[in-house]
């Protein structure tokens, strides 16, 4: 039997760059708009690098790695990304490019109406659930919900992270994810799987069927997941400031035009 290969194709690259991106954004807390402000570029151009429409240039791999202080995780993944691209070779007859992956269909739009969260702490572990007011604006059903999880350590030591993370990952077992929408459980898959970064794709459906959300619907979803100590979910800060079971809402005046992922950093 042939050994399996694992060399990531050129668009596998991409895409995992466009994670370790869009996850020291998240663990630095900014959004879009001022991440590209702070490395002068446009939004949009971040947002299309994040989705995988745009493939990264050394010139922006080196503002943001710079502009997120990521401990040269984010420069290595394109390096990573050169390599797979040095490694295509060309063919007389080439296949047919492969088309990103889009995280909605054609004709969808979702935003978030509501937000809320709740944090719970009993003496070893973090459990964080989140409420949300979805509502599809668009003109398809939406069958998937895409959130992030992260995780920092360390917050302004990412080399000390990242070495931590390494020597313990934060595992599918440890998050024991749950989602439901309209009493129903919702299954889940993985999009990126790394030590401290996850993206998941809620789906609406489970075992008994699926309950797509419609145009002009809105529905409620709930999502939980637990983070050790260990994984350094939340530092001695959270627990002196926090009681062992808060709610925290936002209910925007203007709904976000993009769903607002989830993600955990220690205060």
């Amino acid at each position: 039997m042939d050994a399996r290969d694992d060399t990531p194709s050129v668009e596998q690259a991409a895409e995992v760059f466009a994670a370790e991106l869009a996850y020291w954004r998240e663990v630095r807390g900014l959004p879009r708009r001022e991440l590209a402000r702070k490395m002068g570029f446009d939004p949009s151009y971040v947002s299309h690098v994040e989705s995988g429409r745009h493939k990264p240039t050394e010139d922006f791999a080196r503002r943001a790695e710079e502009t997120l202080n990521a401990g040269k995780a984010i420069w290595t993944r394109w390096l990573e990304y050169e390599a797979a691209k040095s490694r295509t070779a060309p063919s007389a007859t080439p296949s047919a490019p492969r088309r990103p992956e889009q995280p909605y269909a054609t004709g969808s739009a979702i935003i978030v109406a509501h937000d809320g969260a709740r944090l719970d702490y009993d003496g070893s572990e973090y459990r964080l659930t989140m409420r949300r007011l979805l509502r599809n604006t668009g003109s398809e059903p939406i069958t998937r919900y895409l959130i992030r999880i992260s995780v920092d350590r360390y917050p302004g030591e990412p080399e000390r992270s990242n070495a931590h993370y390494r020597e313990h990952p934060l595992t599918w077992g440890e998050l024991a994810l749950t989602a439901n929408c309209r009493g129903e459980a919702m299954r889940w898959q993985a999009k990126h799987d790394r030590d401290a970064f996850k993206e998941v794709w809620l789906l609406f459906e489970n075992e008994h069927g699926r309950f797509p959300l419609y145009p002009g619907e809105e529905i409620w979803i709930e999502y939980a997941y637990s983070v050790g100590e260990e994984s350094g979910a939340a530092g001695s800060s959270a627990r002196s400031a926090c009681p062992p079971s808060i709610w925290k809402s936002n209910s925007p005046s203007r709904p976000t035009s993009t769903q607002r992922c989830g993600a955990w950093r220690r205060p």
